[in-house]
C-alpha cells in the first residue's frame, strides 16, 4: 500500500480508503459476518483510514463496524464518522446534539476518541448554524481529545469556500468531484493547499455511475450525465476494458489527492480494489475514457439548500 500525508494534520493516510456505508447495508442486504470480515481484510492489505457516518443504514453501519473492530488494535487504523445527518430528511446541527452524537458513535465502535469527525452534508441547513453551533462544538471535543481532528462533507464545493474563509477546518470530505466523469475537485486544491487543509476524495465511481450496475431510482444524477456515464461503459466493455477499474486508478493517481475511500461490503471486492489501486495507470485508456466523457465534465446535481449551490453545473 502507499501512503501520503492528509494535509497538517500528521496522518499517514492510504491512497485507497475504506468507506464503510456498505456495511449499514444502504445499497443491497449485506451479510454482517462478511462485512467483518472485509473490514479484517482491507486492513490486513495496507489500508489505514476508515469512515462512517450514523446516518449509513440509520446506525447500521457504525454497529457492524464497531463489531469488526472491537478486537483490532486501535493503533492498526485511523478512524472518521460524522454528525448531524440521521435520516434523508432528518439534520440537527446543534452544539448540544453534535457532542451527543460523537459520544454515541465511539460508543458503538468501541473506541474512546475519534481521529476526525466530519459534520455531514452541511449544505442542507443554514451555514451559519454550521459557523456558530456546530464548528464550536467541533472545537470543543477536540479540546477534551474526543476527537483529535475535525471536519465538514458535503456534495457542493463552494460550502467549503463559504466555511473555510471565516473558520479553520482540519479535513474536508468531497465525493463525486475527483472521478473520470468531473474532476471540479482540482479547483479547490490551492485553498485546500495554502491553509493546510487536508482532503479526502470519496466516490470514484460517482455513486455507482462508472461501476457497471444498475442504478437505483434515487440517484441524483441527470438524464444526461447517466446516458453518457452509460456510453462509457459500453465504449469500455467493447474493448475488454474494466471502467471501474480505470475510474479507482485515475482517482488515487493525483499525489495532491491523499486518499479516496471505496465502499464495499465484500472481502473479495475490496482486495480487487486494492489492487487496482495499485496498479500503474494506463493514461492512454483514461483519456480516452474521458474523452467519452466529455460532454458531462465536471456537471454534477443540486444538494441540499439551493443558495448553496453556488457555481453547480447542470446542464
Amino acid at each position: 500500500m502507499k501512503y501520503r500525508k492528509l494535509g497538517n494534520t500528521g496522518l499517514d493516510v492510504s491512497i485507497l480508503s475504506f468507506g464503510a456505508s456498505s456495511l449499514g447495508s444502504v445499497f443491497h442486504p449485506t451479510d454482517d459476518k462478511e462485512s467483518i470480515r472485509t473490514v479484517h481484510t482491507a486492513l490486513d492489505l495496507g489500508i489505514n483510514y476508515i469512515d462512517v457516518s450514523p446516518y449509513y443504514g440509520l446506525l447500521k453501519a457504525e454497529q457492524v463496524l464497531g463489531q469488526a473492530l472491537k478486537e483490532t488494535a486501535r493503533d492498526r487504523y485511523l478512524l472518521s464518522t460524522k454528525a448531524g445527518r440521521y435520516g434523508a430528511q432528518e439534520f440537527d446541527f446543534s452544539y448540544d446534539r453534535i457532542i451527543r452524537s460523537a459520544e454515541e458513535s465511539m460508543r458503538r465502535l468501541h473506541t474512546d476518541y475519534l481521529d476526525i469527525l466530519y459534520l455531514h452534508d452541511i449544505e442542507f441547513v443554514e451555514l451559519n448554524q454550521i459557523v456558530e453551533e456546530a464548528l464550536p462544538a467541533l472545537d470543543a471535543l477536540k479540546k477534551q481529545g474526543k476527537i483529535r481532528f475535525t471536519g465538514i462533507s458535503g456534495l457542493p464545493l463552494s460550502i467549503f469556500h463559504s466555511i473555510l474563509a471565516s473558520h479553520s477546518v482540519d479535513v474536508i470530505l468531497s465525493y463525486c468531484h475527483y472521478s473520470l466523469n468531473d474532476d471540479s475537485l482540482l479547483e479547490l486544491l490551492p485553498e485546500l493547499k495554502q491553509a493546510g487543509t487536508g482532503l479526502v476524495n470519496a466516490s470514484p465511481l460517482s455513486m455507482g455511475l462508472l461501476s457497471g450496475n444498475v442504478l437505483p431510482d434515487w440517484h441524483p444524477a441527470t438524464p444526461l450525465i447517466r446516458s453518457t456515464c452509460k456510453e462509457a461503459l459500453e465504449y469500455c466493455t467493447s474493448r475488454g476494458w474494466s471502467l471501474p477499474k480505470l475510474a479507482i486508478q485515475y482517482a488515487v493517481g493525483h499525489e495532491d489527492i491523499p486518499t479516496t475511500l471505496v465502499s464495499t461490503a465484500s472481502s473479495d471486492k475490496i482486495r480487487s480494489n486494492i489492487e487496482c489501486a495499485l496498479e500503474p495507470m494506463d493514461q492512454e485508456k483514461i483519456q480516452a475514457v474521458r474523452n467519452v466523457l466529455k460532454p458531462v465534465q465536471r456537471l454534477s446535481w443540486l444538494s441540499g439548500k439551493p443558495e448553496n449551490n453556488e457555481g453547480v453545473l447542470v446542464e
